[in-house]
């Protein structure tokens, strides 16, 4: 009989990621039964799923007893929650406990996290209101706390974000605009085509990898280095601009000013993996992640 892993958020971006990867690969699609939790199975995302022979089934984080039913069963498990669905961190910080908790009851053998790095801490709380970040890195703290045996799968920074990020000017050339220095390092990932290249890799290392973060990155690249790659690979002109604070947050909605503008000033210092070495995690990759300039070529937005 075969194994279950169940994977939330199942037509999203990092659990749709995953069910690919774990469909197309070999020995896992054959050693393990696939179950999609969604909030709506009926949506066309959810049907497709089920076509590919997917176990859909609908699930709610915020209730306990949903969680335990989608749940249940299962050997592996794999989280992500979305902070920006309520923009409420409790919210939030409560849905990823349930399934901690489910996942205790239910004696998962491994519980995988899409987790960040904690803001506030790691700035000794120079930074207070990066919520998106630290609701995760309590999240993980609790997960730590039950013993369930888990793995934490860290996302770099979404390459799909620029393509609402490089700005078009009226003359067909590009901008990019932050409150960083050029020279920032961004840790880039295609989050939908490389979110299951990770975590499959975490579930054919389970025994080396629990209780480690897993950073999913395929590289560090500067601003400049975004806009060269850019220009390269499009034949448009790119240049990169400075903002200071006030001037990037004067566009941004008031609700989201403090939290934007504090979270690359994170990536500046300390970092956004807090300077940590990509290699470990490459190393345990079976495919290669998609690179920047690959991204450009094949992004509908830039050609």
């Amino acid at each position: 009989m075969s194994q279950i892993i169940t994977v939330f958020g199942a037509t999203g971006t990092q659990g749709g990621s995953v069910i690919k990867s774990l469909l197309l690969d070999p020995s896992l699609s054959k050693e393990f039964k696939i179950r999609g939790v969604t909030r709506d199975v009926s949506k066309p995302a959810a049907e497709s799923l089920a076509k590919l022979g997917v176990e859909v089934v609908k699930g709610d984080l915020s209730s306990p007893s949903s969680v335990a039913a989608a749940i249940k069963g299962s050997q592996i498990v794999f989280l992500v929650t979305n902070f920006w669905e309520t923009m409420i961190p409790e919210v939030e910080i409560t849905q990823g406990k349930n399934v901690a908790d489910a996942a205790k009851a239910a004696g998962i053998s491994h519980l995988i996290f899409s987790s960040l790095i904690g803001v506030s801490k790691a700035t000794d709380g120079k930074f207070k209101n990066v919520a998106h970040f630290d609701g995760k890195a309590e999240i993980e703290e609790y997960i730590r706390g039950t013993g369930v045996p888990s793995t934490f799968f860290l996302p770099g920074y979404y390459m799909a974000n620029y393509t609402q990020l490089l700005n078009k000017n009226e003359d067909g050339s590009y901008t990019l605009a932050y409150p960083v220095s050029g020279d920032t390092k961004f840790p880039l990932l295609d989050a939908s085509a490389d979110t299951g290249k990770f975590v499959k890799a975490i579930i054919k290392n389970r025994e080396k990898l629990i209780g480690k973060h897993i950073l999913g990155a395929t590289d560090y690249y500067t601003p400049e280095r975004i806009v060269a790659d850019f220009s390269q690979v499009t034949g448009k002109n790119a240049t990169f601009v400075q903002l200071t604070a006030e001037e990037y947050t004067a566009v941004l909605p008031p609700m989201l000013a403090s939290a934007l503008l504090e979270s690359h000033l994170f990536i500046e210092n300390p970092g956004y993996f807090k300077g940590e070495s990509l290699a470990e995690s490459l190393a345990i990759l079976e495919e290669k992640p998609t690179t920047w300039k690959e991204f450009v070529k094949g992004a509908p937005a830039f050609n």
